[in-house]
Order: C-alpha cells, then sequence, then structure tokens
C-alpha cells in the first residue's frame, strides 16, 4: 500500500493535548511510517517538558518509531519557518529513499502551511529600518500589522513582541521580493485532524499542565538559564517558557504563573483551531476524527483512505 497509494505523505494535525502524536505513531508503526514534526517548539533540545515532546509516545508495542525535526537546534536560537520547510523537505526526501513513509505531525499551522502550500522561502535577513519603526508598538499594534498581509501572517505562535517584530520582518520582504523562484517536491497529502470536543481539551490542557509542573518543568527553564540563555531568549519562545521564565526570574509569584499560563495555552489551542479552519477555507481537505474515538479504529479509517485511493 504504501509504495502505490498515490499519496505521499499523511499529516495528522489538531490543537494542543488533542492527542494527535499518539494517532501519528501508532499510524507510522502500522505503515511502515516516520514521523517528521511539525511543532515550532520541539525543534529545541533541552526544552522537553516546556514543548511537550513525549518521546515515550515514539514508542510502539516495543518498536521505536523514528522521528524528524525534534533536538535539532540549542535552545536560545531564533529556528525559523525558512528553515522549517527546508529541513522538512530533506527528512521527506530521506524519508521516501529508504521505502518508508511520511508521517507529519504537529500543531503549528504556519509551518504546515508553509510546506503543504509550497510558499516560496528563503532566508530573510534581518531589517534594521523597519526593526526601528516598530520599536515602542504594542503586541497588539503589531498583530494588527501581521494581520494586513495576505499570506503567512503567523496569528498561531506570535505571543511575544520579538516574535512579532520578526514575523512582520518576513512579510515584508516577501512583499518587496514577489519573484523569488523554489524548486520543491510534489506532495499529494492525506490530512487527518484530530478534532476535540473544547471542554475535553481544556480539561486536558489543565490536567497536562499541572502533571509537567510536577514533573519539573520549572527546574527545566532554570536549568536552560543557568547554561548562559538569557532570558529574553527564553521568553521569545512564548507559553511555558515566556511565563516559566517570568517566575524563574522573580517576575510572577507561581500562582500568577499557573494562572497566566494556562490562560495563555488555552487561548492558543483555540488560535490554531482557528488557523486549521483557515486552511479549509483556503481549499485544503482535512478529514476531521473525533479524539473521543478508539485511536485503532481510528488508524484503521486512515488506512483504509490510503488504500481507496488507489
Amino acid at each position: 500500500m504504501k509504495k502505490m497509494s498515490p499519496y505521499n505523505l499523511v499529516v495528522v494535525l489538531g490543537p494542543t493535548a488533542s492527542g494527535k502524536t499518539t494517532l501519528a505513531t501508532k499510524l507510522a508503526h502500522k505503515i511502515d511510517g516516520e514521523i517528521i514534526s511539525a511543532d515550532s517548539r520541539q525543534v529545541y533540545r533541552n526544552m522537553d517538558l516546556g514543548t511537550g515532546k513525549d518521546l515515550d509516545d515514539y514508542i510502539v508495542d516495543g518498536t521505536q518509531i523514528p522521528y524528524h525535526l525534534i533536538d535539532i537546534v540549542d535552545a536560545g536560537y531564533k529556528y525559523n519557518v525558512y528553515e522549517y520547510q527546508t529541513d522538512f523537505f530533506k527528512a521527506f526526501e530521506d524519508i521516501k529513499s529508504r521505502g518508508k513513509f511520511p508521517v507529519m505531525c504537529g500543531g503549528t499551522g504556519m509551518y504546515i502551511e508553509a510546506v503543504l502550500s509550497h510558499f516560496k522561502m528563503v532566508h530573510v535577513p534581518s531589517n534594521p529600518e523597519l526593526r526601528k519603526s516598530l520599536e515602542g508598538k504594542s503586541l497588539e499594534e503589531l498583530t494588527q500589522i501581521l494581520s494586513s498581509f495576505k499570506k503567512l501572517h503567523n496569528k498561531t505562535d506570535v505571543d511575544t513582541i520579538k516574535r512579532a517584530i520578526r514575523s512582520i520582518e518576513i512579510e515584508t520582504y516577501y512583499m518587496d521580493n514577489p519573484t523569488i523562484e523554489v524548486e520543491l517536491p510534489e506532495l499529494n497529502p492525506l490530512i487527518i485532524g484530530v478534532d476535540i470536543d473544547r471542554e475535553l481539551r481544556r480539561e486536558k490542557i489543565t490536567r497536562r499542565l499541572k502533571s509537567r509542573l510536577e514533573e519539573g518543568m520549572i527546574d527545566e527553564v532554570k536549568s536552560i538559564l543557568d547554561s548562559g540563555v538569557h532570558p529574553d531568549d527564553l521568553i521569545y519562545y512564548g507559553l511555558e517558557y515566556k511565563y516559566l521564565t517570568l517566575h524563574a526570574i522573580g517576575k510572577l509569584s507561581y500562582n500568577e504563573m499557573f494562572e497566566k499560563l494556562n490562560i495563555a495555552i488555552h487561548q492558543f489551542a483555540k488560535r490554531q483551531m482557528t488557523w486549521f479552519r483557515k486552511m479549509e477555507r483556503s481549499g485544503f481537505n482535512i478529514h476531521w476524527m473525533d479524539a473521543k474515538d478508539p485511536e485503532d479504529e481510528r488508524v484503521r479509517e486512515i488506512i483504509t483512505m490510503l488504500e481507496q485511493a488507489l
């Protein structure tokens, strides 16, 4: 099936805490596949609990499922969508060359769409003049500027001023250089979305946050800071690393950190779903599956979709 199906990629997407990783790894186990992560934070080494890597999920029935684009750069580095697109297609071609089936899994809508839409990606240099013109603007004002761009205005991950300015810098570059040509491999993806009831999602997010704090997420952040990473560089990553860093440097109490972070993750999950719905309106055919349905049943259904396309 994996050699004959007209599909050459399965994409498993969904909001945080939807269970997409376990679904993707179980599918990969059945179709002799390998996972290509589509998570903008899991690329960083030593940022484990805060990014929810859950690497145990990559072991299915005692078999290690190979994964790509996790733990590939050091904390403190500012990995971007251009690098992701380049790294994705390298992994995609490598997996195919070995006769395996690529399974993309993640919740970073910007990364997923950049790959599936074959957006023209090049390295975008810094623009000091633009950055100076944006100095002093609030996150709300920067987000409003981003919303004026037609493509790739990153509402999913832009929750800090630095990230918003970098996104505007990238968008401005592409607007000024519309004739960039990039050749990329053809994709024929089967896109699976994991749909989770809002109340169940909220419950899982809060429960998971409490669990990861108990497992040592604060110590993880302190360890990264102790290694020499500047607090501003961790805050740049947003969500867990923003609020845990603010707590670690004494700007938020534990209770303030927990309350603000819990709310931020819920809002993030909502923005993820907004992005995926926008993808659908743009013409992407996402096959939604209920997170409450048994995983084995959903895996069989996905395999049937692959086989019926023959």
